[in-house]
């Protein structure tokens, strides 16, 4: 039986093979890093402290993000991508690697206060197409017995961010996972159940009304609906509350309704598209947090809310791959450079969102299109710039969307500009292009000033890198074997 500690700060209480298990509810921040204008880690980091932040979720273990973690106080959870997944699901000399040179290398005194490591994310996704359906629980058991072999068991839970999509149903209450996956989540609760994990999901009222022209859109907010889902005796006044139901009876229906939940992603986007904006993300976020700190729960969990939850996201990632739209690049509730957005109040002890320190910004100089100049064949030139640079703020929905064609021109060359850190040449466009030192921002179109780079180890490249590591060790034991 499922029952709230009410007094103090929000707690769960949750009963777990005969053992109650008593947890403080937080809220956490996804910290992804593909970002084209990075801040220094430490920078980030004491963000992420002044704004009283307590827990981070990480994509990967970029050694520059958890160097500055250290010492920190700060608990992370840190994941492992797919593509890692089937040479760890192989190998026990791959996992050994992997966790000797993510976890053990920066647990300890004044080290990284890794409390998950994530194994996979998102791996039964329906776009992957089943690809890491039969490498999830072999690699989950891999690295746990590696984590053993570490003395890290008992201190490192391993789980499994599942997006919404893994369940399915017309109401909440009829809630059920997938067919074709029932027997494995019913494998993988089983093993979160054993090892006292909680069941992470992601979880995106935006995504539904995006994907949906005829989804409420009060009903993806918490203010009220003329929309309300009744199911029995339930009354469903937003989506957040339904998804998560939903979830709860999937979990019923295959024997674990007392699993502890973990909402792993949740946010909504301020640029990208036409729903995707600051009044929006402010009115989501602040619903959101206010709803999960009044302890109310949810119709089939009532008192009971998620364990934790984890903001998507904490910055700006204007490297991200587009798809499923151009929001993928606008989730963060501060800008790329740490500033925030809009006020928010994290309920964490502080009023308000509190803006990075000592930011590092290249000098206060923007490149244009020169108005003195034919624009006539700026088409190359342009479709170069935007196949670098960020231009995803252009195009129907974004908030530089209506700056005219000079505009876009000059939106275009100065996203590129900035990318290559201001080098004069990257301001040519064969003699199109001029640098000003005039803002040529325009109403709530911001035109950007880079940031300098330092401390900070290429996320891509390191991820590559480590990849590789792991496939050649894999390889070698395969070509023993």
């Amino acid at each position: 039986m499922l029952e709230p500690k009410m007094e103090g700060p929000v707690f769960v209480l949750f009963l777990l093979m005969g053992l109650v298990l008593e947890v403080e509810s937080a809220i956490g921040v996804n910290w992804g890093t593909f970002s084209s204008h990075k801040l220094n880690p430490s920078t980030v980091v004491d963000l992420l402290k002044n704004n009283k932040i307590q827990k981070v979720k990480l994509f990967e273990a970029d050694p520059g993000v958890m160097r500055a973690l250290a010492g920190s106080g700060i608990q992370v959870m840190v994941g492992i991508p797919n593509e890692m997944l089937l040479p760890l699901s192989s190998s026990t000399a791959a996992s050994d690697l992997w966790v000797r040179q993510n976890v053990s290398g920066y647990v300890g005194k004044d080290g990284v206060d890794i409390r998950f490591v994530a194994v996979g994310n998102e791996p039964f996704l329906m776009s992957n197409a089943g690809q890491y359906l039969n490498y999830v629980l072999p690699a989950l058991l891999n690295v746990q017995q590696s984590l053993a072999r570490a003395n890290l068991a008992g201190s490192i839970k391993l789980v499994v961010p599942c997006n919404a999509d893994a369940y399915e149903a017309d109401l909440p209450s009829q809630g059920t996972f997938r067919p074709e996956l029932t027997e494995i989540m019913t494998q993988l609760v089983s093993f979160l159940n054993t090892n006292g994990s909680p069941f992470v999901v992601n979880i995106y009222p935006f995504l539904s009304l995006y994907g949906s022209p005829d989804f409420p859109q009060d009903f993806a907010f918490f203010e009220g609906t003329a929309h309300v889902v009744t199911d029995g005796s339930n009354i469903y006044t937003n989506a957040f509350d339904g998804n998560f139901d939903t979830l709860v009876a999937a979990l019923t229906k295959i024997g674990y309704g007392q699993m502890p939940i973990v909402v792993g992603e949740v946010g909504w986007p301020t640029d990208g598209a036409l729903s995707a904006n600051i009044s929006a993300a402010q009115a989501f976020n602040q619903g959101l947090i206010k709803h999960i700190l009044s302890n109310q729960g949810t119709p089939l969990r009532p008192g009971v809310p998620p364990v934790d939850i984890y903001l998507f996201s904490l910055l700006d990632e204007g490297a991200k791959i587009v798809e499923p739209g151009n929001f993928e690049r606008h989730w963060g509730i501060f800008s790329f450079d740490g500033q925030a957005k809009y006020a928010l109040n994290l309920g964490l002890g502080n009023e308000l969102l509190k803006n990075a320190r000592n930011v590092e910004y290249l000098p206060s100089r923007w490149c244009v299109a020169d108005p003195s100049k034919d624009l006539s064949n700026v088409a190359n030139h342009f479709g170069l710039a935007c196949s670098v640079a960020d231009c995803t703020t252009l195009n129907y929905g974004g908030s530089c969307n209506g700056i005219g064609v000079n505009g876009n021109i000059s939106y275009a060359f100065n996203s590129y500009y900035q990318l290559q850190k201001q080098n004069s040449q990257s301001c040519d466009f064969d003699g199109i292009g001029m640098v000003t030192f005039l803002d040529p921002s325009v109403g709530e179109c911001r035109f950007l000033v880079g940031v300098t780079e330092t401390g900070f180890a290429n996320f891509g490249e390191c991820s590559k890198g480590l990849v590789s590591l792991v496939l050649i060790v894999w390889g070698l034991l395969l070509l023993r074997a």
